[in-house]
């Protein structure tokens, strides 16, 4: 089947969800649908359409509060899943600008997505030293750009745009 694009009560990007807990979410009374899909399952007599986008009818605390946590998965969203060095998509690890040997530290302004041959390339060097330079300059990604950023990758941009959500 599919995956449902689930909104917080103020219409905000939370997550993708299997259809069976949306489907759970809308018997419980816990979300509305904005959209339904073309699919339907049967549960005894009864004929339920699966949905395609829920509202939760509650708005819930996000993890994400003031600022976007690192990690090597939000390093990659914010890099768009491209090396910033050679524009590859293929074999991809994130690596550090300033080397960790060097003094640098594990940081959205310190690190960038690579693949693995341009990260052995740049090894424990700068990059001016390897001879390598950056397409974008790493930056912390706001909140509401994170969002967007995870809508997009999963696909699902275009339709809340269609929903005038974003």
């Amino acid at each position: 089947m599919q995956s449902v694009v689930l909104l917080n009560g103020d219409y905000t990007y939370l997550n993708t969800i299997h259809w069976k807990k949306a489907v759970k979410l809308m018997v419980k009374g816990k979300a509305t649908v904005l959209k339904f899909a073309q699919e339907a399952v049967r549960a005894g007599e009864r004929v339920i359409q699966i949905p395609l986008v829920m509202k939760l009818i509650k708005i819930i605390r996000t993890i994400y509060r003031n600022k976007v946590p690192f990690s090597k998965k939000n390093v990659m969203i914010r890099d768009n899943f491209v090396c910033q060095y050679c524009g590859s998509t293929e074999e991809l690890t994130i690596d550090h600008v300033m080397p960790l040997s060097r003094g640098g530290v594990s940081c959205f302004e310190n690190c960038v997505t690579a693949c693995k041959k341009c990260n052995a390339r740049k090894a424990n060097k700068t990059c001016i030293e390897a001879q390598l330079y950056i397409r974008k300059t790493p930056i912390a990604p706001t909140i509401s750009e994170f969002t967007r950023l995870k809508a997009q990758k999963a696909l699902v941009f275009d339709l809340l745009k269609e929903l005038g959500i974003y």
